[in-house]
C-alpha cells in the first residue's frame, strides 16, 4: 500500500506519512505510559521543575569537560534550542573555578545562505549564540581556546574527522517539530525516494553536510527565534550528521515542551522504544544507537487532546 502524502509539505517526507494505526497508538499514550518506554539502551527521565531540568542539562557539559585531558581530549556536542542551559554552564564553571582548557565543544549546526555559513554577525547565528550565552562568559583563565570550539562553518570534512580524534562523551540536543535532532530533517520526496523514504541504514551513512530544510523547520525557527518572521530564516543549514552522532558515547535529548508538541514528544519516544525506525521521522533512527536518553519537563509533556480555542 502506498505511503500517504504529507499533509504539511507534499514534496517532502515527514511524520504525517506514517501509518494511521501507529499515530492512533501514540496519541493515546499517557505520561505514565511514556515513563514505561525505557528499555536497555534507551532511558526516559522526568524533571519536575524547569530549574532542575536546565541544571541537569548544564551539568552534562561539566561532566563531559571534566573527563578531558591534554592526552585524551573529550567534549560535548551541543545545540541551540534549547539555550537556557548555556549561561548555567558558564556560571558553574566560574563558581567552581573549573579548569576546562583541555575540553572541547562541537556546535551542532549553523545556518547557510547563498551557499556559505552565515557570519557570526548574523542575528540568528548559532555560533554567536554559543559564544554570547556561554563561552564569552567563562573566565578566560579557565576557558578552552577557540581552537577547541568546533563549529560546522568551514571545512565540514575536518569537522567530521574531529569526532575521530576527540572523544565525544555526549551529543546533546532538542527535538524539532519535524522530529529532527540538529538539522537532520526528513528528505525530499523525489527521485529514488519518491515512493518510500530512504531506508534507515542509508540515512545513517549521512555525515556533516549542508541540507535543505523542511518547511516545518523553517516555520518553527521563525516562531522560536524570529518572532514569526519566516522571511528572515534561511532555508539551508550545515549540520552534524548521523555518522558523527553514532561516534558519541551518549545521545541526550532535552524536551521542555517549547520546541515540539505533546504528540511529537510521544511519537519519537514510542518509536525508539519499540525499535520502529523510519527516516520520515529521523529521530526514530536513534533506536539503533546503544545509549540514548530522553529528558522531559514533566508538565511540558502535556496531553494529546482536542481543545478548541
Amino acid at each position: 500500500m502506498a505511503r500517504a502524502i504529507s499533509k504539511v509539505a507534499p514534496e517532502w517526507w515527514d511524520y504525517t506519512t506514517l501509518d494511521e494505526a501507529l499515530v492512533r497508538d501514540v496519541a493515546r499514550l499517557t505520561l505514565e505510559d511514556v515513563a514505561q518506554l525505557s528499555r536497555p539502551g534507551f532511558q526516559v527521565h522526568f524533571h519536575d521543575t524547569l530549574e532542575a531540568f536546565y541544571l541537569a542539562e548544564a551539568l552534562e557539559y561539566v561532566d563531559a569537560w571534566r573527563q578531558s585531558s591534554a592526552d585524551r581530549p573529550a567534549g560535548i556536542c551541543g545545540p541551540i534550542g534549547p539555550t537556557e542551559q548555556l549561561p548555567l554552564v558558564a556560571q558553574i564553571v566560574n563558581a567552581l573555578q573549573l579548569d576546562v582548557r583541555d575540553a572541547h565543544f562541537w556546535g551542532m549546526d549553523e545556518w547557510v545562505e547563498a551557499g556559505q555559513p552565515v557570519p557570526i554577525t548574523h542575528p540568528l547565528s548559532f555560533a554567536r549564540a554559543d559564544l554570547e550565552l556561554c563561552f564569552n562568559r567563562i573566565d578566560p583563565k579557565l576557558r578552552m581556546p577557540d581552537s577547541h570550539l568546533h563549529f560546522p562553518t568551514g571545512d565540514l570534512d575536518a569537522y567530521s574527522r574531529s569526532f575521530d580524534s576527540i572523544r565525544c562523551v555526549v551529543m546533546q540536543g532538542g527535538q524539532g517539530e519535524v522530529k529532527h535532532w540538529a538539522f537532520n530533517d526528513p528528505p525530499r520526496r523525489a527521485g529514488v525516494w519518491r515512493d518510500d523514504p530512504p531506508p534507515p541504514h542509508v540515512y545513517r551513512e549521512l555525515g556533516a553536510r549542508v541540507v535543505d530544510l523542511h518547511p516545518m523547520t523553517v516555520i518553527q525557527n521563525a516562531r522560536t527565534s524570529g518572532g514569526g518572521n519566516v522571511a528572515m530564516v534561511p532555508t539551508q543549514a550545515a549540520t552534524v550528521g548521523p555518522l558523527e552522532t553514532w561516534k558519541a558515547e551518549r545521545v541526550s535529548i532535552w524536551q521542555a515542551g517549547m520546541h515540539d508538541n505533546p504528540f511529537g514528544m510521544r511519537l519519537t519516544a514510542f518509536m525508539i522504544s519499540k525499535r520502529i525506525m523510519d527516516s520520515a521521522v529521523p529521530m526514530s533512527l536513534l533506536a539503533d544507537h546503544p545509549n540514548v536518553h530522553f529528558h522531559y519537563y514533566r508538565r511540558g509533556l502535556g496531553v494529546v487532546a482536542t481543545e478548541m480555542h
